[in-house]
């Protein structure tokens, strides 16, 4: 009697599944082959679950086993979709408005290590030099090879003034390095901006969260004030930004566009086949633009970088980009948790791909800052095509290795990143903008 209910609620389960219903003693609709194989699987599901339940070493909850069952589903799909139990949904919500406790890293897997993308800045992670391609072996004493993702997240998240030792492995560094970081309330500054010199300003994003637009017009405000008027070039910097929210990418370059495309998605069903355009009211279209980016810019970043460069309103200078071009949709589930899934991919106005390929700058130029010798050499710049089950732009799984016959060699950020005399990328960004003032004035004195 008890397997005849057990296979009736697996029925009723894959009926809801495929929208096939029982009506009057015969389906209505034919049950096809994939209806037939997600029932086969289920009542597979089913009998694994009653056999460990009953036979397993320790008691062990239903609940235990369908939360380690639906994380196991999501982490097989993509580096990026997830599983987000309770209290891992609620931090998730608390980032996004830039005020968390934790250490300031921004992490993945990479071979089911934990490594490290970009430390975010005026952190305890970025002060303790922590830098991408770091691995993390252990947090505590305990090992990370394997741990998921949001396991990981939950250990390092703590109360302001707890301690917390890591053990990293650097590439170029013999021995592994212990570090003691001191948890604080991480409130990231969104948006910096400065004078670089008379005419030209200096805008660093590095994250896209809640008030990145609103900060950034009054930050673009403060610099004309300082300026006397209007500016005469911005340089924008994006490097090491990971990204964050895809309405903030929109408006702020939504800043600097008057009109088209800024961005459109792509996914199985219509509400993922998105566009989104620029209007001209407010738009910042006075002034040259440069871009900076690196192998640590991703998602927003590289939407916000593609959608100026294919309008040609800023030249993007730097290093490839990280190639985060999916979207994920926080679908909420009951007893408050909810599940991250990828539902789509990114594309530039000019239709291209961002998935696993990046922006390409349109002037290449590495930070060549060397570093301490206790450094040790430079590491590689984990991407998203390094990344295990991360997809193509068709959407072929990967093995995270990059084609063969390629390295990427690209040095970490140098230490005095966005200080004007000790930043390469930076100098050269502020030379081009003088250069194409010096030009547009040549060109007006012939034409007049």
């Amino acid at each position: 009697m008890k397997s005849r209910q057990q296979k009736l609620r697996t029925i009723v389960l894959v009926c809801l599944i495929t929208g096939t219903l029982w009506f009057g003693g015969r389906f209505v609709g034919r049950v096809s082959a994939v209806a037939k194989e997600t029932y086969e699987n289920i009542e597979m599901f089913t009998n694994v679950l009653a056999l460990v339940q009953k036979n397993y070493v320790d008691p062990v909850t239903t609940k235990q086993l369908i939360d380690g069952a639906i994380t196991g589903m999501l982490n097989a799909l993509d580096p990026h979709s997830a599983y987000l139990p309770p209290e891992m949904y609620r931090e998730l919500q608390v980032d996004t408005r830039g005020s968390f406790g934790g250490l300031g890293i921004e992490i993945t897997t990479k071979n089911n290590v934990l490594t490290v993308v970009s430390p975010i800045e005026d952190t305890p992670a970025y002060r303790a030099g922590m830098k991408p391609g770091d691995q993390i072996i252990k947090i505590e004493d305990e090992f990370t090879k394997d741990m998921p993702l949001v396991e990981a997240v939950k250990k390092m998240r703590g109360p302001k003034g707890t301690t917390i030792r890591l053990t990293i492995r650097r590439e170029g560094v013999p021995n592994l390095i212990d570090l003691t970081l001191t948890r604080e309330v991480i409130k990231i500054q969104s948006v910096k901006s400065r004078m670089l010199e008379k005419g030209y300003g200096y805008l660093r994003l590095t994250q896209f969260q809640e008030r990145t637009d609103d900060d950034m017009q009054k930050a673009l405000s403060k610099l004309e004030q300082e300026n006397g008027g209007p500016l005469a070039g911005l340089v924008l910097d994006l490097r090491n930004n990971p990204g964050g929210l895809l309405t903030q990418a929109i408006k702020v370059a939504d800043e600097f566009i008057d009109s088209g495309l800024v961005v459109y998605t792509d996914g199985r069903l219509d509400n993922q086949k998105q566009k989104y355009f620029a209007h001209k009211a407010g738009t910042h279209s006075e002034f040259p633009m440069i871009v900076l980016v690196n192998g640590g810019s991703a998602s927003a970043s590289e939407i916000v970088a593609g959608a100026l460069q294919d309008h040609k309103r800023a030249l993007v200078l730097g290093t490839q980009t990280f190639g985060k071009g999916s979207v994920q949709t926080i679908l909420p589930l009951e007893e408050s948790a909810a599940i991250r899934l990828t539902t789509a991919r990114y594309y530039t106005p000019n239709g291209r791909s961002i998935q696993a390929t990046g922006i390409t700058p349109d002037i290449v130029l590495d930070n060549v800052i060397v570093h301490a010798k206790a450094d040790g050499p430079a590491f590689p710049m984990v991407r998203e095509e390094n990344l295990p089950r991360h997809f193509g732009q068709k959407g072929k799984p990967s093995d995270g290795n990059p084609p063969k016959g390629e390295e990427d060699s690209e040095e970490a950020p140098a230490i005095h990143e966005g200080e004007a005399g000790k930043d390469p990328q930076l100098d050269r960004a502020l030379e081009l903008l003088k250069s194409w003032n010096v030009f547009k004035a040549v060109v007006a004195q012939n034409n007049p």
